[in-house]
Order: C-alpha cells, then sequence, then structure tokens
C-alpha cells in the first residue's frame, strides 16, 4: 500500500513518501502516481520498463523520483532494480546504458533505473540514495514493486 504524502517543510518543495519501503502493484502506482496526461504518459514509460526487466526475470525494483512526489509536473521517474536472478543475456542493453545522464534510458523509457547494489557514492548504493531527500537531506519513502514472471518462464 502507497501510504499519504507527508510535508518535510523547507527547503523540500513538495509533498514525499513517508519513511520507509512501502510496497506497491504496477495498479496501485498507476491509480495513484498517473494522475494527468503527463503522469500517465510516465507511467508508460516506468509499466514498459517493468515489464523488460520482468521479461529478464527480474524480480524486485524501487521506484523513486518527483513521480512519487506531489510535485504537479514531474521531469521524469527515477529508480533502481535488484539485479539478483536476472538473465543479462535477455535484459534489454538499454538498461545497462548510463552514459550521456542515461539519455538511452530516457529516450525508451522516459525514466532511469540503476542497480540497486551499484555505489552513487562511497559507501551508499542507489537503493540507500533513493531514500533521502535531495532537497533536505532527511530520510523519505520509496516504493517497491515485485514483479512476476514472464508467462511460460520457469520461476
Amino acid at each position: 500500500m502507497i501510504p499519504d504524502f507527508v510535508e518535510l517543510g523547507s527547503p523540500t518543495p513538495w509533498a514525499v513518501l513517508p519513511p520507509g519501503i512501502h510496497d506497491a502493484t504496477l495498479q496501485e502506482i498507476a491509480d495513484r502516481f498517473a494522475t494527468t496526461p503527463h503522469r500517465r504518459w510516465l507511467y508508460d514509460g516506468f509499466r514498459r520498463m517493468a515489464e523488460a526487466l520482468a521479461a529478464a526475470h527480474c524480480t524486485t525494483l524501487y521506484l523513486d523520483g518527483s513521480f512519487t512526489t506531489a510535485k504537479p509536473h514531474p521531469e521524469d521517474y527515477d529508480g533502481c532494480w535488484d539485479w539478483q536472478g536476472v538473465d543479462f543475456g535477455q535484459l534489454d542493453p538499454v538498461l545497462l546504458r548510463f552514459e550521456d545522464k542515461r539519455a538511452a534510458q530516457k529516450r525508451k523509457f522516459l525514466g532511469e533505473m540503476f542497480l540497486t547494489s551499484t555505489e552513487n557514492l562511497p559507501g551508499q548504493t542507489f537503493l540507500d540514495f533513493f531514500q533521502v531527500d535531495k532537497f533536505s537531506g532527511r530520510p523519505k519513502g520509496i516504493v517497491r514493486v515485485t514483479l512476476a514472471s514472464p508467462k511460460g518462464a520457469a520461476a
């Protein structure tokens, strides 16, 4: 379940999810965050990215970015995915392209995703990084999605 937003106060300009990792389905994410034509467009990119990860047997991803805040017009979404169990031979190669500020990912999927265990800063993984508000440095929440295996694939 995705909880209600909380206000962190200045300097954070928009309400955010409360601290923690909040489980949700793709439908719950659509219902909660795809509330305008622009947000539905971003959600469609996110859904396509989630389907590409699921096709490579990724089972867990985390959604973050201004898309998961009260920002009226988010630029994109951000997040990370767990590589354990992933068949890299079936992974869309765009999901491993990080050059040029992840331009290829943004073109294809309208957002950017990193591996959970990759370090953003020394000693801080992307999974940890996304749980910190970039304006205030205070803890905030992210959304965890458990992906289904592709149809016909052995679990």
